[in-house]
């Protein structure tokens, strides 16, 4: 390790202390911004497999309005990447399938572990001990494990019906040969897995995974470094979309909690940047030729908090 390095690590270590210990009022938004700077250059990332059912309701609320505007006995093509061991999957078709039952639902859930993917695919959680990475219902209500899960003992199954349409694939996200793989998609789920890497290689997974989405699409993309996820959305003009997102920056308290100390978590939401309407926008339409059928969120329906204006009522979804 080299002595600048190691000055800088320990600069953040008595800077972390500071932040820890002064009181609320103190923490200022510039100075954790330069804290989290000096996390996201001076961390070690690793991949982790810890989800949650339920783990960001607004979000699964998106993809729930995305879907109510889809024509009746419609069929809709998911890929969720980073899968893990199925929990946010699960989550998403249970969400679809209870609000539009008439939909012919299929969702590709791809992880580049065998071993998780093989354990999302059994569908199968104790409630004891639920898993080698972590407990998953934390977050999720009682009615909802009824409504998901059929009981034996201590083990939980997720019901047939919610299984349906769900098939499961050990790849990588940066396998240029997606698209063959797949086909194109109507929502792509690139959530809090691509905050594990390095710049460099998150932005080039996320160009490659995007690639699979047809033009109208919606692309969810959180938990990625904010840098990256404006450069590529900027760069490859993915219309942000803005319902529900600010509530989406902040479903996730594992992420917005931890801010600034940890890698992958996400600043407060600072709507006098130019760039903020991207920056925190959590999901994006593909622009292109738009299939009106497939519910595309027009511009007059979108929260305009992000971009400071004031909100207009008549047009709030």
């Amino acid at each position: 390790m080299g002595i600048r390095r190691k000055l800088a690590i320990q600069y953040l270590r008595m800077a972390s202390k500071i932040w820890r210990h002064a009181p609320r009022r103190f923490r200022s938004v510039q100075y954790g911004n330069h804290l989290h700077s000096l996390v996201l250059r001076l961390a070690d990332r690793h991949q982790d497999h810890c989800t949650f059912f339920m783990r960001n309701r607004a979000e699964l609320e998106l993809m729930r309005r995305i879907a109510s505007r889809i024509d009746h006995g419609s069929k809709m093509d998911i890929a969720v990447f980073a899968c893990s061991i199925g929990a946010e999957v699960y989550s998403i078709a249970w969400t679809l399938r209870s609000a539009r039952p008439d939909l012919t639902i299929s969702i590709h859930a791809i992880d580049i572990s065998q071993e998780v993917v093989d354990t999302a695919e059994q569908g199968i959680y104790s409630l004891k001990n639920c898993d080698a990475w972590g407990a998953p219902f934390c977050r999720i209500y009682e009615d909802e494990i009824n409504e998901m899960f059929d009981r034996n003992g201590e083990f939980l199954s997720i019901k047939p019906w919610i299984r349906e349409g769900i098939s499961w694939h050990c790849a990588d996200a940066g396998d240029p040969v997606l698209m063959s793989m797949l086909g194109p998609q109507d929502i792509v789920v690139a959530n809090r897995f691509l905050c594990h890497m390095g710049p460099g290689c998150a932005e080039r997974i996320l160009r490659n995974v995007s690639r699979v989405l047809r033009p109208g699409g919606y692309l969810f993309a959180s938990g990625v470094d904010l840098d990256v996820k404006t450069r590529v959305a900027t760069d490859m003009k993915w219309k942000p979309v803005l319902e529900l997102a600010e509530e989406i920056h902040e479903g996730d308290p594992s992420i917005r909690n931890t801010w600034p100390l940890t890698y992958w978590s996400k600043e407060p939401i600072q709507s006098n940047r130019d760039d903020a309407a991207i920056r925190y926008a959590s999901a994006f339409q593909r622009t292109g030729s738009l299939n009106q059928a497939r519910g595309a969120i027009e511009g007059d329906r979108l929260l305009p908090t992000l971009l400071g204006a004031a909100r207009n009522d008549t047009n709030s979804p």
